[in-house]
């Protein structure tokens, strides 16, 4: 195909996102991903693309109340929804924040955004979870580092603090 056709092809859009409360409207490519918009457009730099394949929930994001890979999902099926992403999370310093940190989640750090966001949609429908549900939850995000048992005890202690604990 000539290359005018192609980039006939591949048209733009005008879309509105919701993200951390706060209105946008911006033009899109219609295969420009969520989590391309995000970082490089509107600047969440929190949400991290890693993979690019959808396997390691780097650049996961919460949308419409269910946790997502922003690099499988297309910028335009999301217009008019609401997202929540890490900068909204700490600015609203949610209990997993201090937990993260009380419990030494990171290492290098990269993975963590997605943890926190994943970690955050199950505590949003399930403020008591197991173990085993933290576990499942979770499972699709990696770490390189392998900090993973410090991210079972980080969200049962920010579950206990929605919970009115301590």
């Amino acid at each position: 195909m000539p290359q005018t056709q192609t980039q006939d092809l591949i048209s733009e859009s005008v879309i509105s996102l919701v993200v951390n409360g706060e209105l946008y409207k911006l033009s899109v490519e219609a295969n420009q991903t969520l989590q391309d918009v995000l970082h490089n457009q509107l600047g969440f730099t929190g949400t991290k693309e890693f993979c690019g394949e959808g396997a390691c929930g780097a650049c996961s994001v919460i949308i419409e109340g269910r946790p997502v890979l922003g690099c499988m999902t297309l910028a335009i099926e999301c217009d008019g929804k609401s997202i929540e992403t890490i900068e909204g999370i700490a600015r609203d310093k949610h209990p997993l924040i201090e937990a993260y940190i009380e419990h030494s989640c990171m290492q290098c750090g990269y993975c963590t955004p997605g943890f926190v966001v994943t970690a955050k949609a199950l505590l949003d429908r399930n403020t008591d979870p197991t173990e085993e549900e933290i576990r499942e939850a979770l499972a699709g995000n990696l770490c390189r580092c392998g900090t993973y048992p410090q991210h079972i005890k980080a969200v049962l202690k920010a579950a206990s603090i929605l919970r009115g604990g301590k």
